[in-house]
């Protein structure tokens, strides 16, 4: 069935009534910092504390006048604190508050989508268990090559999702930067001590060399690391999307009891889900793209990237959280045939045992290129019809003068192709 996505974590750390409050942490931090390095009173902590609030209805209304988000917060704040409201954002700079408010938002955002990875990497390592040693085709240039399993093929989906949620950690490691050094980063209206408490108090870094803004070398390798995501999930999608087309069968995505395919035609079970999942993918490659542009700000910066962050960045975790919903639940319903695949395997008459064939008889004398000549040409007249390549090959002196009529059975038996398929399962699933 189609899974409806509602859960509303992801989108509310975006939300503005998020942003704000993030903003007021930030704001309470750095005071706090300021009282501990003598450039603050106690009171003016204890009236923040006693006191501090907003109304985003309120700050949007002020923006709308001052045309400065950040001011008009302050301004808001200052309603509601009172005259030692002057202590607040001492020094400070407005991209202080924005970049930290951002790398808190990316952190937060980061760790849902580890959460989301987790229950994927769940649902495909059952999946791979199920169907560890149920044969199928594997296929390159999209022709029959030789037979895998389809337990195989989920466990190299495993192992590539497993590598993006180490890239993740290290993403989110990467963005969980932020700054209190006011305009340039050069520290001349604050103390560092009290960007250290503020870093400290949120669980992020201080930017190294900060300019007047966080380096978005940092947010594009975020954002790159989404973009990775989402073309693993477009690279499964499109996998089952081929295993689903009417010649092949071999898996099809859930279908829900009332559900349609078709406005015109009733017997249609679409691959929707995954189609849907290939086209989001391409978006997250955008978003990336928009993002790595960012980097070449002007000098100290300038706010061409904060036009593309407001869009960019939250569409894309939304994006992404989605995707992973989604996918999970495609895996999770997944409709498998091993019937189909087995009729798959025999459908092309023997002809993907050609390669041990040719290895074979290269073991018992035969150079390379007579084996390869021998083997091609009965694989060819095989897969154009009449008999199957085993009838050809026992019926060809060249070869049972080189192989006994059991080494020829053997070379054509699917188990051969499953030894080592404990090995390969287990070692991704670890």
């Amino acid at each position: 069935m189609i899974p409806r996505y509602t859960n509303q974590e992801m989108s509310t750390i975006w939300s503005d009534d998020s942003r704000y409050s993030i903003w007021l942490e930030i704001e309470r931090h750095a005071l706090e910092g300021l009282v501990q390095v003598g450039q603050a009173p106690q009171e003016a902590l204890d009236a923040y504390n006693k006191s501090a609030g907003f109304s985003a209805e309120r700050v949007n209304e002020i923006e709308r006048e001052v045309k400065h988000d950040v001011i008009a917060f302050l301004t808001n704040v200052a309603e509601h604190v009172g005259p030692l409201s002057r202590f607040v954002h001492k020094g400070m700079t407005s991209s202080d508050v924005v970049d930290t408010c951002l790398a808190v938002q990316l952190r937060r955002a980061g760790l849902l989508l580890d959460e989301r990875l987790e229950g994927l990497l769940a649902a495909i390592k059952a999946r791979s268990l199920e169907f560890k040693r149920t044969p199928c085709i594997g296929r390159s240039h999209g022709i029959h090559a030789e037979p895998t399993t389809f337990g195989i093929k989920l466990a190299g989906w495993f192992a590539e999702v497993k590598r993006q949620r180490q890239r993740l950690s290290r993403a989110i490691d990467t963005v969980s930067t932020g700054k209190l050094s006011g305009a340039v980063g050069t520290y001349a209206g604050i103390d560092p001590a009290v960007e250290a408490h503020v870093m400290k108090s949120l669980s992020l870094n201080a930017e190294t060399v900060a300019t007047q803004v966080v380096a978005r070398d940092r947010h594009a390798e975020f954002m790159a690391c989404l973009a990775g995501i989402g073309s693993s999930i477009e690279r499964f999608s499109v996998e089952i999307r081929h295993l689903q087309r009417t010649e092949v069968r071999e898996v099809m995505e859930g279908f829900a009891p009332g559900q349609k395919g078709s406005s015109a035609m009733p017997h249609k079970r679409n691959p929707i889900l995954t189609e849907n999942l290939t086209g989001l993918a391409r978006l997250l490659r955008g978003y990336a793209q928009a993002c790595f542009e960012n980097i070449a700000l002007w000098h100290e910066r300038d706010i061409s990237h904060s036009s593309v962050e407001r869009v960019a960045v939250p569409d894309a975790c939304i994006a992404l959280d989605f995707m992973l919903t989604r996918f999970t639940n495609v895996v999770q319903n997944l409709v498998v045939s091993p019937e189909r695949m087995l009729a798959n395997l025999q459908s092309t008459r023997g002809t993907i045992f050609s390669g041990h064939l040719l290895l074979a008889l290269v073991d018992h004398g035969l150079t390379r290129e007579e084996a390869y000549t021998l083997v091609q040409r009965h694989a060819i007249a095989a897969f154009d019809g009449g008999a199957t390549l085993l009838e050809r090959v026992q019926a060809d002196p060249a070869i049972t003068g080189k192989l006994s009529a059991t080494e020829i059975q053997e070379l054509f038996s699917v188990d051969r192709f499953l030894r080592e398929v404990d090995l390969i399962v287990d070692r991704a699933l670890a």
